[in-house]
């Protein structure tokens, strides 16, 4: 991750907004943001954690976060960072929280937003996830790129279990804990193996021989199936034809039978023919002219009640038009008096404004009177403020005069630091060069009480070891000589005639060879072998400790010589600082003399400080009451423009009046003014609202009685037409009638009730003629045919019996080869399926087994943990390099068996320790080793062309020599395309970086960032 810009508002000791572009600071490599204790300083990098994770180190949500890192001077707190991550993708996070404008303590959620930069245009993502854009969890982006302050020693004090853990998250070593993936796998194949053999135990009775067993039966059956059909096919051919006759037999007598009965059937149809032909006559003739008979009566009838509905309507209208008439005549007075009403209501409003203006008035000569008053107060307190800001103004004058300069305050402080910084190195450098020769005369005597001579001390410990190897050698050839003496004894112990000599093959042994027992002989010289081997492993021990000895003595040396060059340097150092005070009103050699007058300074600078609060708040309040006085002189003009504007009005109000008079009205209230004007209002507008309506209601009402009358005597034409159209049917019944010889019209009524289907009967009676011919026809036929032929009905029955017989049993033997054939086509397709489960299952217990070697592999994240090991030891190989040129190769780190850091102390004998016994100063460098190196792992693995790392404090902890060491390898960085950030109040380090931020906190204004080059 790179920073780009960071913008904070609201935050902690930041009050107004501060934005910081990284962009100075990343091009540098090493840059520092220092500032005093309680500055702001540690708060950038908590801005930073929070707008990406939304977490911090000092507060959690228990804590009220929100409302605690709200400045309280603020009702807003806001963060914008941009960065680049490790794909080289530029992204935005802010996170935006407000006070409650009711609630002090209320602090809202922050709202959250993260953007991408695409085509210069900020496009919203639909996450909030810092973790997917970095790869990191906030604990370990605590632990690798900003390291808070006083969690430094974290990573190396990390459990076993929580530092692999940490390993998996930072170098993906996720992709190598297969254990879950490989038991998915095992129980998915096991299932799979479960389900085949659930499968396969419905195969057990599956055969090839049991299926040719079945095909033996098949032809057999099929045999007898053959023989069956062609018994069937005989005998049905004799029953067909004795079925045939029958059937010929028995239709004849029923169509017999039919014939008769349609014999009685034809009579009646010979009635109903009749009485058609009639019907159809009579509809012909007055059906039509009935039904235009009865229309025409019908129309009479409506059109009587028509006309009597309206005749009705006429009254009614003819009364309204009277009633609306009388309304007209009782209103048109008062209609007629509105105009002199209307400019009576115009007068009664110029009246009420006169009153109205009147009261007005007279407030506003009240609010004159009253304004002059508080113009005199405010320019009596104009006055005495000035007075007060000439008298601060002298005042602040005459302290500026006894203060010091604030520039050469700091100069020379930082002066008196410094001189103070070197004498305390100067002194522990002393301390450290005695430690050191002590060590090397410690070392030096000790090989003497061993009676080691350095010159020739090598040479010494290769004669004592060709010695004992010569010792052992002998001793060992003798052994092997007395072995083989007891292994022929055991042979000849084993020789028996007629058998042969296990090294020679004979089987005749004329003289065995007698040896005496040589088992103790042998325990003797294996006793003395193994205290030649002790010797050896005793000097070999002596000799790796004289070897540790002398590295350590040579190493301290080698460290003593760097330290009295380093002392020579510091004292230089020293000298040349003497030289550099140049201020001739102080003394180098009094530093409480400083202190005094710096007190003092400082007292009159705050003096002065209270005394220019004071001048801006008598200022601002001389402003406000210019302000007050200037606000109070316009409204004072502003109210005498308004009277007399007021009386302009009221003359012409009064010069405006047509009718009444003011002077009747002057004793009256406006409430009770404005009710008569009310009243009139009202009356007028009812008045023309009810004449223009009744006129309205008469106008509307008059082609109402015109039309009304019109429809009337269309009506009545209409009704003498229709009676004329009457007499014409009548008339023609008549005739018909008369043409049809009917002697009255009630026999043509009682005909037309039958109400008869003319077409329907029509195809009834030629239905009924068709079918009675057919059936005679058909009788006559099979008469015909029947003549000379006899049927013997007993006959029929057995060959009927017989033919049933037959086919139950081609049925019988046609299903058993159906079902037989279906059964082998079943058993042949299991059998085919078995084979292909069999094979499957095969495949399935091979990747069993090779699934069990692999469970065993990955088994408990056994597999995680040895490849995390294996990145602990290279993090601690290149952590080491830069810790060894940190501590001057007195000591190094490593890992144990257990996976847990500990360190190797050089000058105690190599001996291993725990990193819990590590000095402050020890630990912040192992630390600041580890997070480098672990830094440039990350950025191997993400394949970032540049990697950021942030430093809070650490550096008070080092001496002088240690800050110069662990400066220098923050400095190389920059040549490794490294970005480190150093957060510090030491001012040592402020004067060797090259850019930095400066954090000054105002006690108005808050925390304010610059940047110093």
């Amino acid at each position: 991750m790179i920073p780009v810009q960071l913008t904070i508002e609201g935050l902690y000791s930041y009050q107004e907004r501060q934005t910081i572009d990284f962009t100075n600071l990343i091009d540098a490599g090493l840059f520092g943001i220092f500032g005093a204790v309680g500055s702001g300083k540690s708060s950038i990098l908590e801005a930073i954690t929070y707008a990406l994770y939304g977490e911090t180190e000092r507060l959690n949500v228990r804590d009220k976060r929100t409302y605690n890192m709200m400045n309280l001077k603020s009702n807003r707190s806001y963060i914008e960072f941009d960065f680049i991550n490790h794909e080289n993708k530029i992204f935005r996070i802010t996170r935006d929280f407000k006070r409650n404008s009711k609630r002090f303590e209320d602090v809202k959620s922050p709202v959250v937003v993260f953007s991408e930069l695409k085509d210069e245009v900020w496009v919203p993502l639909n996450h909030t996830s810092a973790e997917e854009l970095l790869g990191l969890s906030y604990s370990n982006f605590k632990r690798t790129i900003i390291i808070p302050q006083g969690q430094f020693k974290e990573f190396i004090e990390l459990g076993a279990k929580d530092r692999t853990q940490m390993m998996k998250e930072i170098f993906n070593l996720h992709r190598f804990d297969l254990q879950d993936k490989v038991a998915v796998l095992v129980k998915k194949n096991q299932s799979e193996i479960d389900q085949l053999q659930g499968k396969l135990s419905g195969f057990e009775e599956v055969s090839e021989d049991y299926i040719n067993e079945l095909q033996l039966q098949l032809i057999e059956l099929e045999k007898v199936a053959e023989k069956h059909q062609v018994e069937y096919t005989e005998a049905n051919e004799n029953f067909q034809k004795l079925k045939a006759l029958k059937n010929d037999f028995e239709s004849l007598k029923q169509k017999k039978i039919s014939f008769e009965q349609l014999s009685v059937d034809k009579v009646l149809v010979d009635e109903r023919k009749v009485q058609l032909e009639k019907y159809e006559l009579i509809f012909n003739a007055f059906n039509q002219l009935l039904l235009d008979q009865s229309k025409v009566q019908k129309e009479i009838e409506l059109k009587n009640a028509t006309i009597e509905s309206q005749k009705n309507q006429l009254q009614l209208i003819e009364n309204q038009i009277t009633e609306v008439s009388n309304q007209i005549k009782e209103i048109q007075a008062d209609f007629d008096a509105l105009p002199i009403k209307l400019k009576q209501e115009i007068d009664l409003e110029f009246i009420i404004q006169i009153l109205t203006f009147l009261e007005e008035i007279k407030v506003l000569k009240i609010r004159t009177e009253k304004g002059l008053e508080k113009v005199v107060e405010v320019k009596q307190n104009e006055e005495l403020i000035e007075k007060n800001i000439k008298t601060l103004e002298s005042d602040i004058k005459s302290l500026t005069k006894n203060k010091i300069d604030s520039t050469i305050l700091m100069e020379v402080g930082n002066w008196f630091n410094q001189n103070q910084n070197i004498q305390l190195s100067i002194q522990k450098q002393e301390q450290k060069l005695a430690d050191s020769q002590k060590q090397i005369e410690t070392l030096v005597q000790d090989l003497a009480n061993q009676n080691i001579k350095i010159d020739s001390f090598e040479n010494d410990f290769k004669s004592k070891f060709e010695e004992l190897e010569t010792q052992k050698n002998a001793y060992e050839k003798l052994k092997h000589e007395i072995e083989v003496k007891k292994k022929i004894s055991e042979y000849a112990h084993s020789l028996h005639d007629g058998k042969p000599c296990p090294l020679c093959g004979s089987e005749n042994h004329p003289n065995v060879v007698e040896i005496d027992d040589v088992t103790t002989e042998l325990h003797e010289i294996s006793k003395l072998i193994a205290h030649v081997i002790s010797e050896q492993e005793k000097l070999r021990i002596q000799q790796q400790n004289v070897h540790s000895i002398f590295n350590k003595k040579q190493l301290i040396e080698e460290q003593l010589s760097l330290d009295k060059n380093n002392f020579t340097e510091l004292v230089n150092q020293f000298n040349t600082h003497q030289e550099g005070f140049v201020w001739k009103d102080f003394d180098s050699k009094d530093f409480a003399n400083f202190e005094e007058r710096k007190n003092a300074s400082l007292e009159i600078e705050k003096l002065i400080t209270e005394k220019n609060n004071l001048l801006t708040e008598q200022r601002e309040l001389f402003e406000k009451e210019r302000v007050n006085l200037e606000k109070f002189t316009k409204a004072l003009e502003q109210f005498k423009l308004e009277e007399a504007q007021k009386e302009s009005q009221i003359q012409q109000n009064k010069q405006n009046l047509k009718i009444l008079n003011f002077e009747d009205f002057n004793s009256e209230t406006i409430e009770n003014v404005q009710n008569k004007w009310r009243n009139l209002k009202l009356f007028i507008q009812k008045t023309e609202l009810d004449y223009t309506r009744f006129n309205q209601n008469l106008n509307e009402l008059k082609p109402k009685l015109a039309s009304q009358k019109t429809s009337i005597d269309s009506l009545e034409k209409q009704i003498i037409e229709l009676n004329q159209e009457l007499v014409a049917h009548t008339s023609g019944i008549e005739k018909a009638l008369i043409q049809n010889q009917f002697d009255s019209l009630e026999i043509v009524h009682q005909t037309l009730q039958l109400n008869l289907n003319i077409s329907q009967i029509r195809q009834e009676l030629e239905d009924f003629r068709v079918k009675y011919e057919t059936l005679k026809n058909s009788i006559e036929e099979l008469e015909e045919k029947l003549k000379s032929i006899s049927f013997d009905d007993e006959a029929y029955q057995i060959e009927e019996e017989k033919l049933n017989v037959i086919t139950s049993n081609l049925k019988e033997a046609t299903e058993a080869v159906t079902k037989l054939k279906t059964g082998i086509e079943i058993l042949k397709e299991s059998f085919e399926a078995k084979k292909d489960l069999l094979k499957e299952m095969d495949k399935l217990q091979k990747r069993a087994a090779n699934l069990a070697i692999l469970k065993n592999m990955f088994n408990a994240a056994g597999f995680v943990q040895y490849v995390s090991s294996i990145y602990l030891k290279q993090l601690c190989d290149n952590a080491n390099i830069r810790f060894h040129r940190m501590t001057r190769n007195q000591l190094s780190l490593q890992i144990n068996e257990n996976n847990d850091f500990e360190i190797v102390d050089y000058l105690n004998e190599g001996r291993a320790r725990s990193v819990k016994t590590l000095s402050g100063g020890q630990a912040f460098q192992v630390s600041l080793s580890l997070a480098l190196a672990l830094a440039e792992s990350v950025q191997s693995n993400s394949k970032a062309e540049r990697n950021f790392f942030f430093i809070d404090e650490g550096f008070g902890t080092q001496d002088a020599e240690a800050v110069n060491i662990v400066f220098e390898t923050l400095n190389h960085l920059h040549k490794e395309n490294r970005i480190v950030g150093i957060i510090s109040h030491v001012e040592e380090l402020k004067e060797r970086i090259p850019v930095s931020l400066n954090i000054v906190k105002d006690e108005e204004k808050g925390s304010k960032i610059t940047m110093i080059k």
